[in-house]
């Protein structure tokens, strides 16, 4: 005697002539989607991380010790993270993710090799393309990091930049093995997309907003004030928009994409057009590359460190007795 319904393991109630009648709940199969808890994860305000006191997520946290914030030094640089093969393909996701980011922004932004024309109109440079030409690359990476992160957040954390990494780093939200396999990804990829840009070119002679500086017109000194204070307002800002827990409650943690995209398009615009020789802030490729090193590569790491104590001394994260204690002060 065969039943009138049959239940298959795909989920989906048959009866007895072989139609579909209805499917059957999410949460009653057998998949899962796969999201791992991490703390240093751009968008979500922290919301996917574990309880660090908890001693059920002992195990979990002695493997992956950036599961929750705050980590203790020895657990950051616990160099068996080395061994997870879990983080090499979050690094390989970085690498796909940091190639494609870089190639759409600069392919969006690129233009002939050549000195800037100097303004002739009452407008000054506000009628050129030294600042309209920053203010379409400044909406394009608005938008496009936009939708990486929302792409990217849920695998990797969607750093998909240095200088965020290392922000995170110091702040106690990712681990020394993390931090390393990431930036080497974040590296070849961002190498990966700089082939395939002068391989779609035809040609090595062009120029691209945020990638270069003239070391004769923009001395090292001033380029370092330059990379260092963008690089702080960068971080600073996504932090606050895209990895306090406080923020997910007010505005949600859907939205913190959008501005983590906003910060960079509004960095890179304003950054690009004010001083002749310097094309922007972050990750430039100068023409005296030796001498420019020392301003385009300590600038962001020296903000990450000046990030990093900020976030020792005022971090997002309290004493659940001592935040009671001035709840109650706060009402009497």
């Amino acid at each position: 005697m065969v039943p009138n319904k049959q239940e298959t393991s795909h989920g989906f109630n048959h009866d007895s002539s072989g139609r579909v009648q209805h499917r059957m709940p999410f949460s009653h199969r057998s998949l899962k989607p796969a999201v791992q808890p991490f703390a240093g994860r751009i968008g979500g305000n922290q919301e996917l991380v574990l309880d660090r006191d908890d001693p059920e997520n002992a195990e979990l946290l002695r493997r992956i010790p950036d599961a929750a914030p705050l980590m203790a030094f020895k657990d950051g640089f616990d160099l068996r993270g080395f061994w997870d093969v879990g983080l090499w393909k979050f690094g390989f996701v970085e690498c796909i993710g940091t190639m494609m980011h870089s190639f759409v922004t600069v392919w969006a932004s690129i233009h002939p090799n050549s000195a800037a024309v100097p303004a002739t109109t009452p407008a000054g440079v506000f009628s050129t393309a030294t600042f309209l030409g920053p203010l379409v690359g400044g909406i394009c990476n608005w938008l496009s990091l936009t939708l990486f992160i929302f792409t990217f957040a849920n695998v990797s954390g969607a750093h998909l930049n240095p200088t965020i990494t290392f922000g995170t780093f110091f702040a106690r939200l990712i681990s020394f093995p993390r931090l390393v396999i990431y930036v080497g990804g974040q590296t070849l990829g961002g190498a990966l997309a700089g082939w395939m840009l002068r391989t779609a070119q035809g040609s090595r002679s062009f120029a691209v907003g945020g990638c270069s500086i003239d070391t004769e017109l923009v001395p090292v000194k001033e380029a370092f004030v330059l990379e260092f204070i963008y690089s702080l307002i960068l971080i600073f800002l996504s932090f606050g928009v895209a990895l306090d827990p406080r923020q997910g409650k007010i505005y949600g943690a859907a939205l913190s994409p959008f501005l983590v995209g906003m910060v960079l398009g509004v960095l890179s615009w304003t950054s690009s057009f004010s001083r002749i020789g310097y094309a922007g802030a972050c990750k430039c490729s100068a023409t005296h590359r030796a001498e420019a090193d020392e301003g385009c590569g300590v600038g962001p790491i020296v903000s990450s460190v000046g990030h990093g104590i900020a976030y020792f001394f005022v971090p997002p994260w309290g004493a659940v007795e001592r935040l009671a204690l001035l709840n109650r002060k706060y009402h009497e």
